[in-house]
């Protein structure tokens, strides 16, 4: 009890009754004058059954003679709940309030148990007091009354008391057993979804949530469900993808509880096709059949639901009318002698005619011949026709030994050989060069050693490198370091040479060798000068307009299609194209400037790749890989794939994020795997949605000798982190006769709009030199970010003191302005039989571009059937398809696969396109044995499995 606070003990006796003492709490009270009648007023208040009114509940709010307010309460106890054992705490504050004391259950609560706070209001100037009490469990338990615990607290000012609201007190609970759980269902398309749950008993009452294959279901996106009625889930009508696994999830302030899963089977029962049109009769002649066919897809039956009722096949009988071929009839007369001297006669087709697809008859309808024995004289004009073609013939004969003679004469009097004097043909692009005789020692001929064959022209490919015999200087500047890739020199008798660049051949598996001219050096592959500054120019100047293809013939078993070192294949499933059908199908990517012109920041992510042919679809969906060189991230990318329609425009065909049936993908970090029914042109669109997007880079080093035998030429190159734009890369490089000096490193280039530099470092003094101001060179952001797939290329020259060096040792660096770095070192050695030889591919592909049937798959077919028949059924356990998904990491857009015939199966043919270049066999054995609908590895197949003809490779695979 509060300091100062007296208890008077009262003997008072009601009228008509006993006496009754009361302890009476109160501070500060005098009694004076009248003293006894204003104790017995208090008192009365204190105690309302000493007025004579039984119902001691009721209060009265105000005094209504006595000036001044009652007790306010400004915070009343609320309701509590006890968890477990730990106490709770109830607290009253009220004002103007003299003392506070909670009464629990009818019985005051011990002075010594209630915590007291005192504080004054600013701005009424009354005094305001707190209370608190703990309520332990205990106390809950040991009460034994009609209602629940409960607790109000008293407050008293100079005018009187006020009660507060009664706040109960519960112990918190919830019972473990679900009253009852929802059961699983089959229902048909488009029917009503009801799963009835009771949750368990709890204090308070439990709330209920519904999950869906472990995903909470919110109603408020999907107005087709209902969660509100009686806890009970409602799908209005049902649809695919509403088929899985549904759980009740009952929870209240103490525990979380779940239901047994229920299984919700959406089934399709199969429809008829339309009626094809009547064949034709099957007799060519005579009586026969005819038939008509309907297919049970309208829709196919899914998910366990009928098969269509009544014949797909119906025959009639027919009657087909015999050919009939046709006959000459005879020989009419011959007609009257004409002025030609000939006569004629004719016959017709009619004995008989041809009739009912007969034959037509063979021969001519038609005889001319001489009518005079050969003593027929023409009309004189005939004569001198033969005059005039006589006298043209001998002047044709006459003009053609005229220009031979004439040749002949050039020939005797000409030199052979060619001398180049014009050297600003290596800036002007394609332009004519102007020729001379020879002179003997011109250091400017291109091969003073070969003669040209003047009655043949003939065409050579390869680098061709020029020098001014004046301080080595080359005429223009803007030609310095360019490698000048592909030259074709075109010697004809006109003595013209023209450049161009050359059309790469299409790919079929090998490398490109460039053919040179008799005596021309391979090594020399850039024209470079001394003492001319180095700049950076787009691999555009290098690179050729080809296509890399590959092509193959498959049938019903399927197989796999490989560009080789480009990270791009094509898998066809087994069934995919028809039984005794065999398709030639090709894949090829496309290296010409992309016609697929990107909006604004969009980047093009991977290559455009083409696959056909584009007239024929398959029956299951074939799976394309396309590599990218985005770092996967959803917050700051999001990519889009598209087609090329055959008007030549590109249309978006999904986002990859987004549900869609029509076609599926599945993003790799470096690959992105596509589903598809349709075969045609397709590529990857990045759209960066903050300045964080990344666009891996790969940055990797070539060297060459230069034609000056004291420079050496650095090549350093960033491209798309794609195998294909590597490969195109190598490919440039082997014709200009470069060599890879150190493995390729990963720079992650942000679209953060900063630039990106590029510097040679730690060159060996007193061994190599290189021009003041040129060891560092700067690309602006947009020509790295909006590249289009084409190599950004930036070349150095560094030169020798002496030829006994044949050592480099120096670094590259290559770095985005406040952004990532990578740092190369060069330790190499300048003779190519001393230099190290560094792979160019990890993965090389090159021998096996195609593999038709069994070998192309890692699962053998019997094993694959088994898995499909355990997966495709669905069970009440939930470990189906869906589950098999799961564990292969495809958590995505599981509509489109509840769509496809054997789920299971398209699962599959996306695993075999993502482990196409390991055998991971035992990571989907392991997740089978996690589903727990096999009891055994994959790779602990019988001996009798593998000794079967079709699957006798599998040992090989890791089976």
């Amino acid at each position: 009890m509060v300091k100062g606070t007296r208890v008077c003990c009262l003997s008072v006796r009601r009228i008509g009754g006993s006496s009754r003492l009361i302890d009476l709490p109160f501070s500060g009270l005098i009694v004076r004058t009248r003293g006894c009648l204003l104790l017995f007023l208090l008192i009365c208040l204190w105690d309302p059954s000493l007025s004579g009114n039984d119902n001691s509940e009721a209060l009265p709010e105000s005094i209504p003679s006595a000036p001044g307010t009652l007790p306010h309460f400004m915070e009343e106890p609320d309701d509590a709940y006890i968890i477990k054992s730990n106490p709770i705490v109830l607290r009253c504050k009220a004002m103007p309030a003299m003392q506070i004391f909670f009464k629990c259950n009818g019985e005051w609560v011990h002075q010594n148990e209630h915590v007291s706070e005192e504080s004054m209001d600013e701005t009424t100037g009354l005094k305001v007091r707190e209370v608190f009490i703990n309520v332990t469990r205990q106390q809950v338990e040991d009460f034994h009354g009609p209602e629940d615990y409960w607790c109000q607290c008293v407050a008293w000012s100079h005018l009187g008391t006020s009660k507060s609201r009664k706040a109960s007190v519960r112990i918190a609970y919830l019972r473990k057993n679900f009253e009852q759980d929802p059961q699983g269902k089959e229902v048909p398309i488009e029917g009503m979804i009801v799963l009835h749950c009771r949750p368990p008993e709890g204090v308070p009452a439990a709330e209920v949530e519904w999950l869906k294959n472990e995903e909470p279901i919110d109603s408020n996106l999907d107005e087709n469900i209902d969660t509100r009625a009686d806890h009970n889930l409602i799908i209005r009508q049902a649809r695919l993808s509403d088929s899985g696994n549904y759980t009740c999830m009952a929870a209240n302030i103490v525990a979380k509880r779940r239901s047994m899963s229920a299984t919700v089977v959406v089934y399709v029962n199969g429809g008829w096709s339309s009626w094809t049109e009547w064949s034709n009769c099957n007799a060519r002649c005579g009586r026969g059949w005819q038939k008509r066919s309907r297919t049970c897809t309208n829709p196919a039956p899914l998910n366990g639901g009928a098969f269509c009722e009544g014949m797909s096949v119906q025959k009639i009988t027919c009657t087909s009318l015999c050919p009939v071929d046709g006959n000459w009839e005879v020989w009419s007369e011959w007609s009257v002698c004409s002025p030609e001297c000939e006569h004629l006669r004719v016959r017709e087709c009619v004995a008989p005619p041809p009739r009912n697809g007969g034959k037509y008859c063979e021969g001519l309808s038609q005889e001319s011949e001489n009518c005079t024995e050969g003593l027929c004289i023409q009309d004189i004009e005939n004569a001198s026709d033969i005059a005039l073609y006589s006298g043209l013939g001998a002047a044709v004969i006459a003009v053609a030994v005229l220009v031979v003679g004439v040749t002949l004469y050039r020939r005797s009097q000409s030199e052979y050989g060619v001398d180049v004097i014009d050297s600003s043909a290596l800036t002007g692009g394609f332009q004519t060069f102007n020729f001379k005789t020879v002179r003997q020692g011109n250091s400017l001929l291109l091969n003073s050693s070969m003669q040209p064959d003047l009655t043949v022209s003939r065409t050579y490919s390869g680098p061709i490198c020029l020098q001014d015999p004046m301080d080595k200087e080359l005429m223009t500047e803007s030609s310095l370091f360019n490698p000048l890739s592909d030259i074709k020199v075109k010697v004809q008798s006109s003595f013209m040479v023209s450049l161009g660049v050359t059309e790469r051949a299409e790919y079929h598996g090998k490398a490109h060798s460039g053919t040179f001219p008799h005596g021309n050096n391979r090594g020399f592959g850039t024209i470079h000068a001394r003492n001319k500054a180095a700049y950076i120019q787009n691999l555009s100047s290098i690179s050729t307009k080809s296509e890399l293809k590959t092509t193959a013939i498959f049938g019903h078993l399927g197989g796999r299609l490989v560009i080789p070192n480009t990270g791009v294949s094509l898998l066809i499933p087994h069934g995919a194209i028809p039984e005794e059908s065999s398709w030639e199908i090709y894949l090829a990517i496309s290296q010409r400037e992309s016609s697929l012109q990107p909006d604004g920041t969009d980047v093009l992510l991977g290559p455009e790749v083409s696959c056909g042919p584009l007239d024929v679809s398959v029956s299951t969906p074939f799976a394309l890989t396309i590599p990218h060189c985005a770092e996967l991230n959803s917050e700051h990318w999001n990519i889009h794939l598209k087609k090329r329609t055959q008007q030549g425009k590109w249309e978006e065909v999904m986002s990859v994020e987004e549900e869609t049936t029509s076609c599926y993908c599945l993003l790799d970090p470096y690959a992105c795997h596509i589903l598809l029914n349709s075969f045609g042109t397709y590529a990857l669109i990045g759209e960066p949605i903050s300045d964080c997007a990344v666009r891996q880079l790969k940055v990797a080093v070539f060297g060459c000798m230069s034609c000056n035998s004291l420079d050496y030429n650095l090549r350093v190159y960033c491209m798309d982190n794609t195998p294909c734009a590597f490969q195109e890369v190598v490919s440039d490089e082997k014709l200009q006769g470069g060599q890879l000096l150190e493995e390729p490193k990963l720079l992650h280039f942000k679209g953060n709009t900063f630039s990106l530099q590029i510097s040679v470092l730690d060159i060996p003094p007193f061994l190599w030199r290189i021009k003041p101001f040129t060891a560092c060179q700067e690309v602006p952001f947009s020509r790295v970010w909006c590249s289009n797939q084409q190599p950004l290329h930036c070349a150095f020259s560094l030169e020798r003191y002496t030829p006994a060096t044949t050592q480099l040792s120096c670094k590259i660096c290559v770095r985005q302005v406040k952004g990532h770095e990578q740092i190369l070192q060069i330790q190499t050695s300048i003779l190519e039989n001393e230099r190290e030889t560094i792979t160019f591919f990890a993965h090389d592909d090159s021998n096996f571009p195609a593999q038709m049937g069994p070998k192309a798959f890692k699962i053998p077919y019997s094993i694959r059937q088994r898995i499909c028949a355990t997966f495709d059924t669905p069970s009440a356990k939930g470990k189906d398809w869906q589950m098999l998904a799961q564990k292969n990491s495809i958590n995505r857009n599981l509509s489109y696969f509840a769509t496809q015939s054997s789920p299971s199966a398209v699962i599959l043919d996306l695993w075999e396109a993502r482990h196409q270049h390991d055998s991971d066999l035992d990571s989907l054995a392991c997740a089978l044995e996690e589903i727990g609908r096999t009891h055994s590895k994959i790779s602990d197949v019988t001996e009798t499995e593998i000794e079967e003809p079709d699957f006798n490779y599998s040992r090989q695979n890791g089976l």
